[in-house]
């Protein structure tokens, strides 16, 4: 599949310098995504989705509802679909809420890719050309794996999303690869820092047997790595977390967190824009869905993403 897409883009590549027919084109995209205005985990899809539109010459616009709220993303899906683009890229935050406006978009003769949140199966429901994203309770799981094999008995799951199922999958896979119930393992933290810290630091005071801190972005990790901190825990307490930033990839190189899953976003960007753009000019389709994580950042490998952090990684 790495082979294909690669051929894919170096074609779309040389077709572009060589003819100058490609930035001709100017097929219009429209990516729509569930995250609200402050979550900057979502500025590497944002870069992705610039750099494909550039180097394909097409137009592609980035829309989110500002507060995050699921129905305000619904509209915009049925906004985006009626103004006829020649593809949408879109996160299946919730099946439930997201299934209708997707699929009537798909039934106008819309070509859809699904990415991020969401699952394969879901994606074929809805119609969709494919889904390019992480399994995220495989991811949970792997993640889970690593802390059973560091001794880990209990934990708590920082979930800042928690009304999107996929967070809830991390957590779970997290749970089922140490034996455990989730339960109230899992807190539902919200995405304001100061809130996120001080119900990180009540759980950690009364739970001083927990092992491992899982969170589930930068949005609940910085926030619960300064909860850490307080606690004088840095250091000692193992802590995994989902997606990279700056100030991850400096905690991981302190000691301070073990490992950051990364879901490779640059390329839930980049890819979709490259492939339907190809496919709207010669009707040319990988077969499949297309993993993008989960991979594991570690001290060992630290030095080789941190620069890209928040553009590329």
């Amino acid at each position: 599949m790495k082979k294909a897409l690669t051929a894919i883009a170096a074609a779309a590549f040389a077709f572009a310098g060589l003819t100058g027919t490609a930035s001709a084109e100017n097929e219009k995209f429209v990516l729509i995504s569930h995250a609200p205005d402050s979550d900057s985990w979502w500025n590497v899809i944002k870069n992705a989705i610039k750099v494909a539109g550039d180097q394909m010459g097409a137009e592609v616009e980035y829309r989110n509802p500002p507060t995050g709220d699921l129905a305000d993303m619904a509209r915009i899906v049925q906004q985006a679909a009626a103004t006829n683009p020649d593809g949408i890229i879109v996160t299946i935050a919730d099946f439930n809420v997201l299934q209708g406006p997707i699929r009537d978009a798909v039934d106008k003769g819309i070509p859809v890719i699904t990415i991020n949140s969401g699952t394969q199966e879901q994606s074929e429901q809805l119609g969709a050309l494919m889904h390019v994203g992480q399994p995220e309770y495989d991811a949970g799981f792997g993640a889970g794996k690593r802390a059973a094999a560091g001794g880990v008995k209990s934990f708590v799951c920082v979930n800042h999303y928690i009304t999107n199922p996929a967070s809830v999958e991390r957590c779970r896979g997290f749970a089922d690869a140490l034996g455990v119930e989730l339960g109230n393992q899992m807190i539902d933290s919200g995405l304001d820092p100061s809130e996120v810290k001080n119900k990180v630091s009540a759980y950690l005071s009364s739970h001083e047997d927990v092992d491992a801190i899982l969170t589930l972005g930068p949005n609940s990790a910085h926030p619960t790595l300064a909860a850490v901190r307080d606690a004088g825990l840095a250091g000692e307490i193992m802590f995994g977390t989902f997606d990279l930033s700056s100030e991850i990839a400096t905690a991981i190189k302190a000691g301070e967190i073990d490992f950051a899953i990364d879901q490779q976003p640059y390329l839930q960007g980049y890819l979709p824009v490259v492939i339907l753009t190809n496919y709207a000019r010669y009707g040319v389709l990988p077969s499949g869905h297309i993993n993008s994580g989960p991979g594991f950042i570690t001290k060992d490998n630290i030095e080789q993403v941190e620069k890209y952090a928040g553009e590329y990684r």
